[in-house]
């Protein structure tokens, strides 16, 4: 597989773009299926590398897979092999992949055991599973971790998980994922406070709800749960991926082009689209669909007394941290200056240093904030070589050099890859010059 982007900036775009389905909500959702040994049938899949990796380890793990089209597909996992999810192979394979963990918390409700690698995915610092083991120690489970292999060993006395209360250290949404899917067949009552309340989390609570577990308080962040003996089969679809939409925007925004993003779940959206008109950018929402008018020029708005706006990623309702990047590579085309504050993760701000060589004003403060100065368009960006960090950064350097004069090189676009299906395709259909080399 080609391994690069060849981008030639400064084409206006025009024309109409599906978002794909959520990523994250696909890693959650699919791993649910584990839950039942009944049939699943999950719709608007992403068709993505990490996806595609989960789908394949459970295939691997014996789980019955029927993909009936690119985005539909039927699972039954109804003969689990718990020695292939200890043996090297699935140690290697799912290390490779964040969103394994996820298979945790459905294996212990069912099965009573459980194995997590050590995280892979992006590499944007320290990315800590406290959360997931704490909340399965909190419902009964032991662990043991093998420092020779990198893994935790989990399991439950022969009485099962019990229900209990708890209050999470962080609204981690994969933390919290993982204890509901374990909790929901646990023995008595599980209360989590501090639950992540995104929408993906509440889908997932639905579906399982529709399976037949008892979750109540969907949408806020103290979840209680009734334990079940038993979930069955069911149909979900994912909602469109909030993320891709942002992207969008941003692209539209960086290219002065005039985009409609179709079906983009709005209701579902929260502050987003309010984050990216304080950037000055017009949004129409019509119905269901977004849509993004040529814009010459916008002006990043300040705050009422007139200091400088400051953009920080925040819980949901808050910001969503994965669009932080996009954010800050749209101003450096706006006119006026902005703090990007990423308050999550470290060392996911230093990609700047390309957005520089391209000819953007930015002071990287320290490795979780930025300021930056809008060149209101004075000076078009150059086209440079760089090379991708991580999923959100590398779609942020795409943009970036979509709008820049001249030519672009971005390698190491498996990064972009695991997120964003098709990027290049989809593009070059609103008028994009890119390709792959």
């Amino acid at each position: 597989m080609s391994s690069a982007f060849e981008v030639r900036g400064g084409n206006r775009l025009k024309g109409e773009i599906v978002p794909q389905g959520a990523k994250n909500e696909a890693l959650q959702i699919i791993s649910a299926v584990m839950l039942t040994p009944e049939k699943v049938t999950i719709t608007n899949i992403p068709d993505i590398v990490d996806v595609n990796l989960l789908i394949e380890l459970l295939g691997d793990a014996g789980v019955k897979i029927n993909r009936i089209s690119r985005d539909t597909c039927e699972f039954q996992a109804d003969n689990v092999d718990l020695k292939y999810l200890e043996g090297p192979e699935y140690k290697k394979k799912s290390g490779k992949l964040r969103g394994s963990v996820m298979i945790a918390g459905p294996l212990l409700a069912r099965f009573g055991r459980a194995f997590i690698p050590k995280p892979g995915g992006d590499k944007i610092g320290r990315r800590r599973l406290d959360t997931h083991i704490i909340g399965f120690q909190n419902l009964g489970a032991r662990f043991v971790y093998d420092a020779d292999d990198n893994y935790f060993r989990l399991e439950t006395d022969t009485g099962g998980l019990k229900g209990t209360y708890m209050l999470l250290d962080e609204p981690s949404v994969t933390g919290t994922a993982n204890i509901v899917m374990a909790a929901v067949m646990a023995s008595g009552v599980t209360t989590i406070y501090n639950a992540a309340c995104e929408p993906y989390l509440q889908q997932l609570c639905k579906m399982l709800n529709r399976m037949g577990a008892r979750i109540s308080g969907i949408g806020s962040n103290l979840l209680t749960i009734e334990g079940v003996k038993y979930l069955g089969g069911c149909e979900h679809s994912m909602l469109p991926d909030m993320i891709e939409i942002g992207s969008f925007i941003g692209l539209a925004a960086m290219t002065q082009s005039e985009i409609t993003i179709k079906n983009a779940g709005v209701e579902h959206l929260g502050i987003i689209p309010e984050k990216f008109r304080q950037l000055g950018i017009q949004i129409d929402i019509r119905g269901n669909d977004i849509y993004i008018p040529s814009q010459d020029s916008y002006e990043i708005q300040t705050f009422l007394d007139g200091s400088i706006l400051t953009i920080s990623d925040h819980p949901w309702p808050g910001f969503t941290p994965d669009l932080l990047s996009i954010v800050l590579v749209v101003a450096t085309q706006a006119k006026g200056s902005v703090m990007i504050h990423q308050k999550m993760f470290e060392s996911r701000l230093f990609f700047v240093d390309k957005l520089i060589d391209m000819g953007a004003q930015i002071v990287l403060c320290d490795p979780h904030r930025a300021v930056v100065i809008g060149l209101g368009r004075q000076h078009a960006l150059r086209g440079i070589t760089m090379s991708s960090p991580d999923i959100r950064a590398g779609v942020s350097l795409l943009i970036a050099a979509l709008s820049a004069e001249g030519k672009s090189i971005i390698q190491n676009i498996d990064q972009i890859d695991r997120g964003y299906q098709y990027i290049d395709e989809r593009l070059r259909n609103l008028g994009a010059d890119i390709k792959r080399v």
